[in-house]
C-alpha cells in the first residue's frame, strides 16, 4: 500500500480514486489527481526511468494516443498518465515540478477533466501493464458534506451540468459529498461499476446514501451500488461524479449527455430503485 501525503494533495484541486471505469481503478488502486490548470506537478520525486506513447480509443472530443511517464520514487515505481512530457529518462523530478502539459486522451468520458492519474508498482514488477498497481491511500481525512439533492445550476457542458450545492463548508481543506454520517463518497453512481468511500468502513456492511436514499452498500474502502436510477428533475441522468474538494467551487457534478438543463435552472435529484 502506497499512501499519497497531505503536501503531495496540495498541489491539486480535487482527488478521486474510483471516478474512472478503467481496472487500473479496481479496489482504489489508483488516483486521479485534477490540478484546475493546464499543467501537470509531478506528485512524486524521484528519476524518469521512461516515458511511452501509447494508443488510446478514438474519441471527437480527444487525442488518440497518450503518455505514461515512470518515476523511480526509490522504492517504488510511479506510472502517470494523461501528461505530454516535457521530461525524458534521466531527469530528476521534485514534487511540484512540472512534468508537462495536460491532455484529454480518448479514455477520457466526455465529462472528465484534465487530471494525472498516478499509480504505484514495486520495483521488480512490469510498470507497463495497465492493471497490477499498488493500493493507494491518501494521508488526508475530508469533510463528509451533507446534501438533500437540490441545487441551481452554475455550469452547463454538453454532458453535464455542475451545480451551486451542496457548498464546500471550508475551501482549502478537503471535502466530499457524505454517503452517511461521517463518511465520504467518491466514484461514480451508477455508470462505473464500483465505488469507494473515506475512509475506509468499520464493518462489513455499511449503507451508503445519495439525497436520503440508499444507492450502495460499503464494505472496507470499496462500494458496491445497487440497482438504482439518478433523475434530475425526474429525468434520468447517467450519473453522478464523485470526489473530493478543496477548491469553492464545489457543487455536486450531474452527469447526462444531450441534457437540456441552463445555467440558472432549479434541479431536483432524486434516486429511483430498481
Amino acid at each position: 500500500m502506497v499512501t499519497v501525503p497531505a503536501s503531495t494533495l496540495a498541489f491539486f484541486e480535487r482527488f478521486s480514486r474510483y471516478n474512472s471505469p478503467y481496472a487500473a481503478h479496481e479496489h482504489g488502486r489508483a488516483i486521479d489527481l485534477y490540478p484546475g490548470m493546464p499543467w501537470a506537478p509531478s506528485p512524486v520525486a524521484g528519476e524518469v526511468v521512461g516515458t511511452r506513447t501509447v494508443g488510446a480509443p478514438s474519441r471527437r472530443y480527444a487525442t488518440d494516443h497518450d503518455h505514461l511517464i515512470l518515476i523511480d520514487t526509490g522504492d517504488r515505481i510511479a506510472r502517470i498518465l494523461h501528461v505530454e512530457p516535457a521530461v525524458e529518462t534521466g531527469d530528476w523530478v521534485e514534487a511540484g515540478d512540472s512534468l508537462g502539459t495536460l491532455i484529454r486522451s480518448g479514455f477520457f468520458a466526455p465529462w472528465v477533466d484534465g487530471h494525472v492519474h498516478l499509480g504505484f508498482r514495486t520495483p521488480d514488477a512490469n510498470p507497463y501493464r495497465a492493471s497490477g498497481s499498488l493500493p493507494v491511500e491518501v494521508g488526508v481525512d475530508p469533510r463528509p458534506v451533507p446534501w438533500d439533492g437540490t441545487g441551481v445550476v452554475r455550469e452547463a457542458g454538453e454532458t453535464y451540468v455542475v451545480l451551486d450545492e451542496p457548498t464546500h463548508p471550508d475551501p482549502g481543506s478537503w471535502a466530499g459529498l457524505a454517503g452517511t454520517p461521517g463518511v465520504v463518497l467518491d466514484g461514480g453512481c451508477p455508470h462505473y461499476e464500483g465505488g469507494g468511500v473515506l475512509p475506509a468502513a468499520d464493518r462489513e456492511r455499511l449503507p451508503v446514501s445519495i439525497a436520503g436514499t440508499r444507492v450502495g452498500v460499503a464494505a472496507g474502502g470499496d462500494v458496491v451500488w445497487d440497482d438504482v436510477t439518478l433523475c434530475a428533475n425526474g429525468q434520468p441522468v447517467t450519473g453522478l461524479s464523485l470526489f473530493v474538494a478543496r477548491d469553492a467551487a464545489f457543487g455536486a457534478k450531474i452527469v447526462r449527455p444531450d441534457h437540456h438543463l441552463a445555467v440558472g435552472d432549479r434541479v431536483d435529484l432524486s434516486v429511483r430503485r430498481g
